[in-house]
């Protein structure tokens, strides 16, 4: 398979840059049998009493710093927690930092961070000084967030962005980015699932800054895929692993959740606590084991998140659906509209 295998055409004015209010309001493409055009506040009427929603838990942080080697200047974009307690970093001007030096950092008079590493690409391992909750109120006094590039916002995020980047199933602090796909979700909505009769669970993926990396080789087989910390609790895999063998469907909310699943499924389907780093790229050909339903939103052509859903529903279904909703004014990325993916 080529990457020119998964292009398309996407014009400009599809990528939302702001989300819709209320956020169940987004539109939402039904890929079954056919395609059918709703809304997000329909998915109740979509789903069955017993299936389960298993959504991502993640919490986005402000991971863009501006950080200073006496009076050089460097971008730093945190990607991801390291068991030694260092963080994995991207750096801009990283020919400019060597191993041992100390950053500050603009906006806080007290957080610093050691280089312990620095990898070819670009990459840096950072040791701050402090930890746990003294690090997440420094971030929050010198960080931004990590706005995905194709979101226009010139000055920088705006006060709205942070809590519209967030999803309302936040609750463990650690992604550089939103699993997009539970930013279409309101307390209202979860009500309306309740009452339906769809269970619910959680699952954590930190979704890293590698999730912006381009597909650079023509050839997909030779990418290599950014890892990500992931973990699923034993009461997650109990309630999975019941609802299915009661005849519930499983449905993953965004892609995040379907690797991570997917990752700690066995051969036989049923699904294992896990506790560790995922890097599984999911291609045409992969047979899933863990999930039946997939809630997404609109991806990037000639991305490993677009060759998912081709792997899920079907190269040419996902063609024809892509070319509908640039056809019909559906709004694309992390803003934007969302489609829910029967499996093939």
């Amino acid at each position: 398979m080529n990457t020119a295998d998964f292009d398309f055409y996407l014009p400009p004015e599809r990528i939302a840059h702001h989300p819709a209010r209320p956020r169940e309001a987004a539109r939402l493409l039904h890929v079954a049998d056919g395609l059918n055009d709703r809304v997000i506040a329909d998915l109740p009427s979509l789903l069955r009493p017993g299936d389960i929603l298993v959504a991502n838990d993640t919490r986005v942080i402000p991971a863009q710093l501006s950080a200073r080697r006496g009076e050089a200047r460097i971008g730093i974009t945190l990607d991801q927690p390291r068991p030694d307690g260092t963080w994995h970093a991207l750096a801009r001007n990283a020919r400019r930092v060597r191993v041992g030096d100390v950053l500050t950092f603009d906006g806080s008079a007290t957080l610093t961070a050691e280089v312990r590493a620095r990898d070819p690409d670009g990459g840096v391992a950072l040791a701050f000084n402090c930890e746990d909750e003294a690090f997440s109120a420094a971030l929050r006094e010198a960080g931004a967030l990590a706005l995905p590039p194709y979101i226009e916002r010139p000055r920088g995020p705006v006060p709205e962005d942070e809590t519209d980047y967030q999803t309302v199933f936040a609750a463990h602090e650690g992604a550089v980015a939103a699993p997009t796909a539970g930013l279409h979700f309101t307390p209202a909505l979860l009500e309306a699932l309740a009452a339906r009769g769809v269970l619910r669970t959680t699952v954590t993926l930190h979704v890293g800054a590698g999730t912006f990396l381009p597909v650079r080789d023509d050839d997909v087989s030779r990418h290599t895929m950014h890892s990500e910390r992931g973990f699923v609790s034993a009461e997650t895999a109990l309630a999975v692993n019941e609802a299915r063998a009661a005849g519930g469907r499983v449905v993953t909310v965004g892609t995040t959740s379907l690797r991570l699943l997917e990752s700690a499924v066995n051969e036989d389907g049923v699904l294992r606590p896990f506790d560790g780093d995922t890097s599984l790229f999911i291609l045409p050909g992969f047979r899933f084991r863990a999930v039946d339903v997939l809630m997404t939103n609109f991806h990037l052509p000639r991305s490993t998140l677009f060759m998912l859903v081709c792997a899920f529903a079907g190269t040419e279904r996902m063609r024809a659906a892509y070319a509908h909703a640039v056809g019909a004014g559906y709004r694309f990325y992390s803003y934007g509209d969302g489609c829910l993916l029967e499996r093939r």
